[in-house]
């Protein structure tokens, strides 16, 4: 059974940053690419960041290009998203999730590809 355990959420104001973590446990995490997605209240679940099971490409929601950054170590089978110039409109759950395809060979946004979920950490951006 595959769990993802998210981290690093909290309360911040408007410009600044937070890292968030998503450790991985039972099967082989760098065979998988990862996903973060985000959900505020009302809204459909939102594609943030992916990055690919080697580390080698990364893919962005158009919201959050250039100020958010993905990346993994798969040595220690955790994923982040570092995230910088928060803005009020990022405060959401934000979630990361594992592509239920190994070593699939481009990323994907999509939320049906993905089949384990976290169980999503609170992000408050204050104005």
């Amino acid at each position: 059974q595959v769990q993802l355990v998210e981290s690093g959420g909290g309360l911040v104001q408007a410009g600044g940053s937070l890292r968030l973590s998503c450790a991985a446990s039972g099967r082989t995490f760098s065979s998988y690419s990862m996903g973060w997605f985000r959900q505020a209240p009302g809204k459909e679940r939102e594609f943030v960041a992916a990055v690919r099971w080697s580390g080698g490409s990364t893919s962005y929601g158009d919201s959050v290009k250039g100020r958010f950054t993905i990346s993994r170590d798969n040595a220690k089978n955790t994923v982040y998203l570092q995230m910088n110039n928060l803005k009020p409109e990022d405060t959401a759950v934000y979630y990361c999730a594992a592509d239920r395809l190994a070593h699939r060979f481009l990323l994907t946004d999509r939320t049906q590809e993905y089949d384990y979920w976290g169980q999503g950490t609170q992000v408050t951006v204050s104005s």
